[in-house]
């Protein structure tokens, strides 16, 4: 079997490193997997995600002049779709690694509502950036206070 880009192909894992895995695939070739490519989200140590022997499907991403071939376990995923809020922020707590980075959000845009009229989404929008300056204020006058011409006023 001829592998080519974006083919999607069933191989085993033969060995582990810190920078990705080695698959085995038909017809005696071998790829590399890189860490990057390995899941979804941040993968902080491989072996959370693969172990030796485990098959797993891959799409080819290239193949080299000389014969190397990367290959990817994400993308040979299907595409899964998060649930989110309603402020847009994707908060869900599926595959996570087990140590995940703090402030894991990803920012998706609102769903579109067609009921909702400009000056409405207008209206919104000016609540929201009201209440943000209002915060933003409350905390500098924690702090001290600030003059917009640099100079302190303390």
């Amino acid at each position: 079997m001829d592998l080519e880009v974006g083919m999607i192909i069933e191989g085993k894992v033969t060995g582990i490193t810190k920078f990705g895995a080695f698959v085995d695939l038909e017809g005696g070739k071998t790829g590399m997997v890189h860490i990057s490519e390995v899941a979804p989200t941040y993968v902080n140590d491989i072996k959370d995600y693969l172990t030796e022997g485990q098959t797993v499907k891959v799409k080819v991403i290239t193949i080299n002049e000389d014969g190397k071939i990367s290959l990817s376990i994400k993308k040979a995923m299907p595409p899964q779709r998060k649930p989110s809020n309603q402020q847009g922020w994707n908060t869900s707590t599926s595959k996570q690694p087990s140590n995940p980075r703090p402030g894991n959000y990803e920012w998706q845009p609102p769903k579109k509502n067609e009921s909702a009229s400009f000056e409405d989404m207008l209206s919104k929008f000016k609540q929201a950036s009201d209440e943000k300056m209002s915060d933003l204020k409350r905390m500098e006058s924690k702090r001290g206070g600030y003059s917009r011409r640099g100079n302190s006023q303390k």
